[in-house]
Order: structure tokens, then sequence, then C-alpha cells
């Protein structure tokens, strides 16, 4: 699985439109193949900077969507909305939260 993080920063008049954007697009992309998961955030201190985490099957899959109409309409839409260049990152899971949550070792004195 693959880990998606992208940060985008708007200009504040146009944080509406981004949403509303958002909105539009959202179930279409979580419908396209390969996506297992979509959400937004937004920034607590910076309100005009927003997160997509999604998360895909495989770089495949991520590739296949950045490739998609979908990614390019959306794109086109989102692109002169931006006030700072977005950065995204991928990651993948190395500790999952199951193994996490396990009990540690009892200290043995």
């Amino acid at each position: 699985m693959l880990i998606r993080i992208v940060r985008m920063t708007f200009a504040p008049d146009s944080v509406d439109a981004f949403l509303d954007q958002f909105d539009e697009s959202a179930p279409h992309i979580r419908a396209f193949p390969g996506c297992r998961y979509l959400e937004l955030w937004r920034d607590q201190d910076t309100p005009a900077a927003f997160s997509t985490h999604s998360h895909w099957e495989d770089e495949e899959a991520l590739e296949q969507y950045r490739n998609s109409d979908l990614f390019q309409s959306t794109w086109a839409t989102v692109k002169p909305l931006f006030a700072a260049r977005p950065e995204a990152h991928s990651y993948s899971v190395i500790r999952s939260s199951g193994a996490i949550e396990k009990e540690p070792p009892a200290d043995e004195d």
C-alpha cells in the first residue's frame, strides 16, 4: 500500500472554490481503481492550507490516477488557486498500528 500526502496552500479568497472542487471530485477519486481511502485535512494554524491523505494499492495505481482524465481536469481547475507550490510525499507503512499497540515486553530487573 502507498500512502500519499499532498499539502496545498491557496489564496485565502480561493479556499471556497477549492472546497467546492474537492467536494465535486472526491467521490470520483475515491471510486478510482486502486484508491482505498481519501481524506482532506485543514491546517489548524494556516486556514488556507490543506492536505489530502490518500491510500493507494500501489505506486502503479497512483500513477494510473495521475495520468487519468479525472486528475487532469481536477488539477486544471485547482492549480490556478494555489498561493504556493504544492508538496507531495509518498509513504509506505513499516510499522502498523497493530504492531505498535502490542504490549511492550516487561522489564526484567
